[in-house]
């Protein structure tokens, strides 16, 4: 019997349970940042064969099966697939979930799927390579990855790494160190469960994508306008500084 592969991700993200749902339904910047900028830019979806890799609660792989999109959404977390199901189910949406570790997606036939959207998960997995190695799979030649990260060059361990000062706009970027710490344990937004970050540089990511077959078609580096910066104080900042990299790759 086949079982999900299991490291530090799969550990982590399995310990936070519902903390991790009540937070992606309450997170402002994912509400009116991340998640609206990602849709933009997938385009327009209809039709396509798109696997949700990394898809946590579901609220995208919602949003894009409503779009007409034919999705497969997969995360590691046993509780946010089951929470996911659920909400699909009661929203007559045709979604199909499973439960792997982003670098074994066994069970998902190679060169079937258009896009894959790995949205604020490639900095979290332990395997990158092996889960790049996995998306190439499993796309069709010609086919999209769409993903986003936290910038590599603004985000990082906030005392010992990249940090923040100041308050609101008038926050500063503070690189003290842009190639350590590694990786580190902290909670994700209410929990008291710690789950493994990782900081990742532009180098090893680029590196990484070219070993493992894709190439960088986009790159985008989003501003917060004017309304997103009023309806969230946390992203004021984000008008000058870019705390979320975009890339369009392709097989």
């Amino acid at each position: 019997m086949h079982t999900m592969r299991r490291d530090s991700s799969t550990v982590g993200w399995n310990g936070l349970g519902d903390d991790w749902i009540a937070f992606a339904q309450k997170n402002e910047s994912r509400i009116h940042f991340i998640l609206p900028n990602m849709l933009q830019y997938l385009g327009d979806v209809r039709g396509k064969a798109l696997l949700d890799l990394g898809c946590g609660e579901g609220g995208y792989a919602r949003e894009l099966a409503r779009r007409g999109a034919q999705v497969w959404a997969v995360d590691c977390a046993e509780r946010a697939i089951a929470y996911a199901s659920e909400r699909a189910q009661q929203e007559q949406l045709a979604i199909r979930h499973l439960v792997r570790n982003s670098s074994d997606l066994w069970g998902l036939e190679s060169g079937s799927f258009d896009v894959v959207l790995c949205s604020m998960m490639l900095m979290d997995c332990e395997d990158l390579e092996g889960t790049l190695r996995e998306i190439a799979r499993v796309l069709r030649p010609g086919g999209l990855l769409c993903a986003s990260v936290l910038h590599p060059c603004f985000n990082g361990h906030y005392e010992l790494g990249i940090g923040r000062q100041g308050e609101g706009a008038e926050r500063q970027v503070v690189v003290r160190n842009y190639f350590e710490p590694r990786e580190w344990s902290a909670p994700v937004g209410d929990s008291a469960t710690p789950v493994v970050w990782r900081h990742r540089t532009l180098e090893e990511y680029v590196k990484s994508f070219v070993r493992c077959g894709l190439t960088i078609v986009d790159l985008w580096e989003p501003r917060a306008t004017a309304e997103q910066a009023r309806l969230a104080r946390t992203m004021a900042l984000l008008d000058r500084v870019p705390l979320y990299l975009y890339w369009k790759l392709q097989k």
